[in-house]
């Protein structure tokens, strides 16, 4: 009986079993007299601003589906992670809350290591707004020194469009400038950052007339997990590698991208502009 209650009313078991684990204390609530451990139904219902009864009945599996902004209070009331909170409005609406855009806060040690396991693989880390905020050695030697870049223009759309080195080195730079605008527009309103990129895209609409009319085609390109490219390397010459790109576990607005080489010839090439 009991696995079938539980069945009938996800939401409210996990709604429960979440009020079950917080500590009154670091709410603000007194600790006496409470019989069972958690907040009470209507301490949370305090807190997100809805009626104790309604939330009551949230729990009971009853009074219809809740709307989108009133799990948004609840999940801010119980403090919930952005894994809790992604898996309380699936099961409540069956979908996953709105993109929130928070710019990264910079990578941890760890992820720099990672990067800097991959000696001859140009390897970096951007942001859904296609900052780049880490790289290794193989990445500055081949594709941009970002060391050299202050932190604003280290913005691939930037370097694609403005950097007349980084324009050089495409082989077929209209097709990878699209390519890059598609992907762009797709992870900025996949990561609800539109609002955040308008600036960047009103410097790059005013200074490159390219950008500008590939902008106003509105082409998404919504796949760009892998692929090969083809690099002229002033000093390597040419340079074939496959790239790869990755989402990072935990971090929903970081990815890393991996260029491994194509062949023994390429990798030979990279170890030379390393040594």
């Amino acid at each position: 009986m009991a696995n079938s209650m539980t069945a009938a009313n996800p939401l409210g078991n996990y709604l429960k079993d979440r009020r079950a684990k917080l500590d009154p204390a670091a709410f603000g609530f007194p600790l006496q007299r409470r019989r069972t451990p958690g907040l009470r139904r209507e301490e949370v219902a305090q807190r997100a601003n809805v009626s104790a009864t309604w939330y009551t009945w949230l729990e009971q599996g009853r009074g219809g589906a809740p709307s989108a902004d009133v799990l948004d209070r609840i999940a801010h009331a119980m403090m919930l992670t952005n894994a809790e909170r992604e898996h309380l409005f699936l099961l409540g609406l069956g979908r996953p809350p709105a993109a929130r855009y928070h710019a990264p806060e910079g990578i941890s040690p760890r992820l720099q290591r990672v990067l800097d396991t991959l000696a001859y693989s140009p390897a970096f880390i951007r942001t859904a707004t296609w900052d780049v905020v880490a790289w290794n050695r193989a990445a500055a030697a081949v594709l941009t020194d970002y060391s050299t870049l202050p932190d604003g223009q280290r913005n691939v759309l930037r370097l694609i469009f403005r950097d007349s080195h980084v324009r050089a080195a495409q082989t077929n730079w209209q097709s990878v400038a699209r390519y890059v605008v598609a992907s762009f527009r797709a992870d900025v309103a996949r990561a609800g950052a539109t609002g955040n990129v308008q600036s960047l895209v009103d410097e790059l609409c005013a200074t490159s007339p390219e950008f500008a009319a590939m902008w106003r085609d509105n082409d998404v390109q919504g796949q760009h997990g892998d692929g090969t490219k083809t690099l002229h390397h002033p000093i390597a010459g040419p340079l074939s590698l496959e790239f790869s790109a990755f989402a990072v576990d935990g971090r929903p607005d970081l990815n890393l991208v991996i260029y491994n080489p194509a062949t023994p010839a390429d990798a030979d090439k990279i170890r030379a502009l390393l040594k």
